[in-house]
């Protein structure tokens, strides 16, 4: 889990360094896309077993492929303008946006403490952006939105997780993209990044998300999911560390206060979704409903 969230901070320093030298955002999404689609193939091996990556729905798989390029182009949007801690704060608000779609989309209502910790989340969303004293711009826009779109792709990869296999879901989250932004790129021309390195951060784009995912799904075969829901708040601590060392970027004390509330709300919520899951294990089915009221 350290190796992926690691990684991910490689991907989003090396995307906002692409963006700030001008290449497109929609040809940075989509190398980073198409190296995935390689490095997936390769290191599943699909040519062993195509059997592995069929699609229940493949309906299903584009609309899901379509909010995470929508979340991955409006978080390289979002890098241009904000620090690397800003939009990796309003990402982290993510599970609280989850929790509260859940009720309606997946029928796992939160109890009144996780509206709390949501409310509370959103307020530590607030102390970032800060709208109404000049700080709100167009850059939080983008990472609200590449936030939102990100949260709706994972409740449709919980639902979709019953019936499609882990192979096709990590595999079709980087192809459908690809295939969708494909035309986007006919219409704006393919871009010529400028120099060597350019192209070498590029083809890296798809190792460093590719190559998290991967470390993502050996991470959940050795532990829980609760025993590892702390530790995608370190990425935090890299995010810092990257815009400090690579941008000469630190974010301000309202960002620091900010972050922390929504990562205190995060964790909070995974305690109380543990706790649901211990209870409902512990009691009759007739009286699950009732006790996830309570909480």
């Amino acid at each position: 889990m350290g190796a992926a969230y690691v990684l991910f901070t490689f991907l989003d320093s090396s995307s906002k360094y692409l963006v700030l030298a001008g290449i497109a955002p929609m040809f940075i999404a989509w190398m980073r896309f198409a190296g995935h689609v390689v490095l997936v193939a390769g290191l599943f091996r699909s040519w062993r077993d195509p059997s592995r990556f069929r699609a229940a729905s493949l309906t299903a798989h584009v609309v899901r492929g379509a909010l995470l390029s929508g979340s991955t182009i409006f978080n390289i949007l979002a890098l241009r303008y904000l620090q690397l801690a800003e939009t990796t704060s309003i990402y982290f608000f993510g599970p609280m946006v989850i929790a509260a779609l859940a009720g309606p989309l997946l029928g796992e209502w939160a109890g009144w403490r996780r509206w709390l910790a949501i409310l509370a989340g959103f307020a530590g969303v607030l102390v970032i952006t800060r709208p109404g004293v000049g700080v709100f711009g167009i850059g939080h826009v983008f990472a609200l939105c590449s936030m939102l779109s990100n949260s709706i792709y994972v409740i449709m990869t919980r639902r979709m997780s019953a019936t499609e296999t882990p192979e096709s879901l990590i595999f079709y989250s980087a192809l459908a993209p690809m295939i969708l932004l494909t035309p986007a790129l006919f219409y704006i021309g393919w871009p010529s990044p400028g120099s060597p390195f350019q192209w070498f951060i590029l083809l890296l784009l798809g190792l460093f998300g590719g190559l998290g995912h991967w470390c993502l799904i050996q991470a959940y075969r050795q532990a829980t999911t609760t025993a590892l829901a702390p530790y995608p708040y370190m990425q935090m601590v890299w995010m810092i560390l990257a815009g400090w060392l690579i941008f000469g970027q630190l974010p301000d004390g309202w960002t620091l206060v900010g972050a922390a509330i929504i990562v205190a709300s995060g964790l909070y919520i995974v305690h109380r979704e543990h706790r649901l899951r211990v209870r409902n294990r512990a009691i009759p089915d007739a009286e699950a409903e009732a006790v996830a009221k309570k909480l």
